[in-house]
């Protein structure tokens, strides 16, 4: 059985960005999704920032924590772990922050021994240029939601031992080229200095322009 977002929530978000799109400013409205998983430990979430910088996850046949950290005005976060101390491999996920934003989450939960109570036992995350994953054992019930246009902002589920259940923070992501960029960096070099004035030269006169002072770069 395979879970995902409604056909209405993934349109509002529009279409997916070029990969020529550079720049992400996240929108101001947010939805939840999920969580998808177990009904085990205790519920946490850790509420909506900017953007996810960096996820690290502890992980053997389960998933046992995942800890992330947030961007909040262009400053790192760091989330409580959320989980228990097992698990004997561990991955951190860095992402390429602001050009790079977390877009979609997949994976599988279920039971790790006979009777025992659903928990998450893989992850796979996905962001606008690279995929990760999966982490654990890809065994159960698969979940995902396609996302096109938007970004992953925050995290929430339930955690004890294991990570039982995981669900997320969505908000639509507004894109510049990189275009925009050079345009708005030219729109900067001409305009004038402080000090100086500038005219339109008169029949006859003859236009002066200034040298250049050497050793002056410009990056777009």
């Amino acid at each position: 059985m395979k879970l995902s977002l409604t056909e209405q929530d993934v349109d509002k978000w529009g279409n997916c960005p070029d990969a020529e799109k550079e720049k992400k400013i996240v929108g101001r409205k947010t939805i939840k999704v999920g969580p998808w998983g177990g009904h085990g430990g205790t519920s946490w979430d850790d509420g909506s920032f900017n953007g996810v910088r960096e996820i690290t996850i502890v992980y053997d046949r389960c998933i046992d924590s995942i800890r992330i950290t947030y961007d909040k005005n262009g400053k790192p976060v760091l989330s409580e772990k959320h989980g228990g101390t097992g698990g004997h491999r561990t991955s951190s996920i860095k992402l390429r922050y602001p050009e790079e934003f977390l877009t979609s989450v997949s994976g599988y939960y279920g039971s790790v021994v006979h009777s025992g109570t659903p928990v998450i036992r893989s992850l796979t995350f996905k962001s606008n240029r690279r995929t990760f994953g999966p982490f654990g054992i890809e065994e159960g019930t698969p979940f995902s939601f396609p996302m096109d246009g938007g970004l992953i902002v925050g995290f929430r589920g339930r955690s004890g031992w294991h990570l039982d259940s995981i669900g997320f923070y969505l908000s639509r992501a507004h894109t510049t080229t990189f275009l925009d960029k050079i345009h708005a960096q030219f729109k900067k070099l001409l305009r004038p200095k402080n000090g100086e004035e500038t005219h339109s030269p008169k029949n006859g006169e003859k236009t002066h322009t200034p040298k250049q002072k050497p050793g002056k770069d410009y990056t777009y």
